[in-house]
């Protein structure tokens, strides 16, 4: 996303493969975060993210530190490609005659990519999240099992046996339609509409700053520093909405916590029974996963993956 010229099939090619190869890098850690994210006072299972994914580890298995994935990975290409090419396409729309983009056009520009990716953000998120936070509720119900029975069973010892994306898939479509998929619409709007304000003006800017080779662009440790820290400020900075965004997108609770009916219901009930340090909860985690998927996204359009890839394939000149 530097400002050299590259195609849109590239586009799509180049934020296929970063997230691809980030979600696999940095899955468990944003496993970590949704079921942080979720716990209600009165309720925690888990202490920090390392003792969630010791506790993950040890009652699910190393497979259980993916679950969800499967759908993430199935869309996540799609979703940031949408993500990146199209805030290429409205810088490019925005600007006057390749002249540098105002802070106000390039602010514009994250708006448009943001409210364009949640096509697909919406439903992948909703499935993903409730395949990640089923081991979470299903420890928690063993948990006050085995103080309701005075027993001495090791909460540890928990047994999924939980849903595919696809059959989560077919209940909401049977049961509220499409609209169940695009449950917290909204919430994901307001997360990620304000990351990409935040995101692609703060990187392109960062990366300016170090353009040193002979054609103006930066180097690729550059790029990759940019996108490392851009993500992680604009994650950290929208982590509260992202808080209301899981809650809302949890469809089953747990015994004893909260249901909410909308962002307004959501935010009042969180600042009610638990106060405000309760947005922050796994916001180190989900800037643990952020940074580097945008980081390795941008170090992919600086080597030229996309193009080097549509190179390969037939009737394109090498």
């Amino acid at each position: 996303m530097a400002d050299k010229q590259i195609s849109l099939p590239a586009k799509l090619i180049n934020g296929g493969i970063a997230g691809l190869v980030g979600v696999t890098c940095v899955f468990p850690i944003d496993l970590a975060k949704t079921r942080l994210q979720n716990q209600q006072n009165g309720s925690r299972i888990y202490t920090s993210m390392s003792d969630c994914l010791i506790k993950t580890f040890r009652s699910e298995g190393f497979c259980g530190m993916y679950r969800g994935a499967a759908v993430n990975l199935t869309l996540v290409t799609p979703e940031k490609a949408i993500k990146l090419a199209a805030n290429d396409f409205f810088r490019h729309k925005l600007s006057e005659d390749g002249q540098k983009l105002t802070l106000v056009r390039e602010i514009l520009a994250g708006c448009g990519a943001g409210t364009c990716q949640v096509i697909i953000t919406t439903p992948m998120e909703m499935l993903k999240i409730q395949l990640q936070d089923a081991g979470r509720k299903e420890a928690q119900r063993k948990l006050i099992g085995q103080h309701a029975g005075g027993g001495r069973a090791k909460v540890n010892a928990v047994h999924l046996k939980t849903p595919t994306a696809l059959q989560l898939s077919r209940d909401l479509l049977k049961d509220k339609g499409i609209a169940g998929l695009y449950k917290g619409l909204g919430a994901t709007l307001l997360r990620d509409v304000p990351f990409s304000i935040i995101y692609f003006p703060l990187f392109a800017n960062l990366n300016s700053l170090g353009r040193r080779n002979a054609d103006g662009s930066a180097p690729c440790y550059i790029s990759f520093l940019a996108g490392c820290f851009a993500g992680c400020t604009a994650a950290i900075a929208v982590n509260p909405v992202d808080v209301v965004k899981t809650r809302i997108q949890s469809l089953a609770r747990g015994h004893h916590e909260d249901t909410y009916s909308g962002v307004k219901d959501c935010i009042s009930k969180i600042l009610h029974h638990e106060g405000p340090s309760a947005f922050l909860k796994g916001s180190y985690c989900r800037a643990l996963v952020i940074a580097p998927l945008f980081g390795i996204a941008q170090v992919l359009y600086f080597l030229g993956v996309g193009e080097f890839v549509l190179s390969l394939l037939p009737g394109q000149k090498h």
